[in-house]
């Protein structure tokens, strides 16, 4: 009976192991190509410490660098951002967050606002998937799926990925159980440069109001917020498309100001901010680069310090020892990508962002 036994929990034990074995290899590895849905699970293995928290879309992971905010200020910044990041995935991102740490500051990118329901599996599977399993991440995959998705199958991704057996490459096996670092506490790096060559025009539209569903998201950032003494700043990122539309502005404007919040156009600032949109962005305005990233967080983070009085942590040996090595990567992504722009005229291992507003 109690070989019976044993041999029963072994055959367990080996079955939980196969599935979790299963599990970890059918899951895309986001190494190379679109690697976007990579960011989210980055944020777990990061000191909890932060004075500053971006949760967005592609408009804070494309555009602020975490480094240079360091750098320049002192500033202990990550950025909790993913592709087509809609409003209801960063509410609960920031529900998790709060459980993790208190950061002086949440800022948070507004355009997703202009989206009332859920969109596309594939982008909620890249903010999703990335979620450590908790009680927030279940609540944020019933706000986020369609109709046709399973519940089921975003807790237990094997589930949705086992048919991926005769879609996997190399980067499945080399990248099983570890995967390359490839973001800046969440800031994606692009050196090259794309010059915007068209404004886009602005469609008049039917109606500017936001939808319900999204504003009731929002309501509830500010109020996570306030509950947890944390400074809730509003902003727009400095790129010309997607388009953002004067009464959108309006409405966000009068918002903050009644909820005695803070919103920042930084796209009205652009010129301020000494961005050139023939220079300062990798592909036509949606997102800067290097160079506009690092122009934005000098701005921004200057803006932070003297609103909210960040403490510079530069004198700190210990929190110093932890972002020279941040400086260091940093500095050896920005070697290796130009090193690949002078070897093929463009960066081959980093493909283009994969983002919403690119189909209209």
């Amino acid at each position: 009976m109690r070989r019976k036994y044993i041999w029963n929990s072994l055959g367990i034990i080996f079955l939980l192991v196969s599935l979790v074995f299963l599990q970890n290899l059918f899951m895309p590895k986001y190494a190379s190509g679109i690697v976007e849905g990579g960011m989210i699970e980055t944020y777990y293995d990061e000191p909890k410490n932060h004075d500053v928290i971006f949760i967005g879309d592609c408009e804070v992971y494309g555009n602020f660098s975490p480094v240079t905010l360091w750098k320049e200020y002192g500033i202990k910044s990550f950025i909790r951002g993913s592709a087509q990041q809609l409003i209801w995935h960063s509410y609960y991102l920031m529900e998790e967050t709060l459980k993790y740490e208190k950061p002086d500051v949440i800022v948070f990118n507004v355009l997703s606002l202009k989206y009332n329901e859920p969109q596309r599996e594939a982008y909620n599977r890249m903010t999703l998937d990335g979620m450590k399993l908790s009680m927030t991440k279940i609540r944020a995959i019933q706000a986020s799926m369609l109709e046709e998705e399973s519940l089921v199958e975003y807790i237990f991704p094997f589930l949705r990925y086992h048919t991926r057996w005769n879609e996997l490459t190399q980067d499945d096996f080399n990248y099983l159980i570890d995967k390359p670092d490839l973001f800046h506490n969440g800031y994606y790096m692009r050196v090259d440069v794309n010059p915007v060559t068209s404004i886009p025009r602005k469609r008049p539209l039917p109606d500017y109001s936001f939808g319900e569903n999204a504003m009731s998201y929002l309501d509830g950032m500010v109020a996570l917020a306030k509950e947890n003494d944390v400074e809730l700043v509003l902003i727009k990122a400095p790129t010309i498309y997607p388009v953002w539309y004067d009464e959108w502005d309006d409405f966000i404007t009068e918002y903050a100001d009644k909820q005695g919040l803070m919103y920042v156009n930084l796209l009205e600032r652009a010129d301020e901010i000494g961005i050139d949109f023939q220079t300062d962005t990798y592909d036509g305005g949606l997102h800067m680069n290097l160079a506009g990233a690092e122009k934005l967080s000098r701005y921004f983070g200057n803006i932070l310090v003297e609103a909210f009085e960040l403490e510079d942590h530069r004198n700190n040996l210990e929190v110093k020892g932890v972002w020279s090595e941040k400086v260091a990567f940093y500095q050896e992504m920005i070697d290796s990508q130009v090193a690949e722009i002078e070897r093929y005229g463009h960066l081959v291992s980093w493909g283009n962002p994969r983002e919403e507003d690119e189909e209209e």
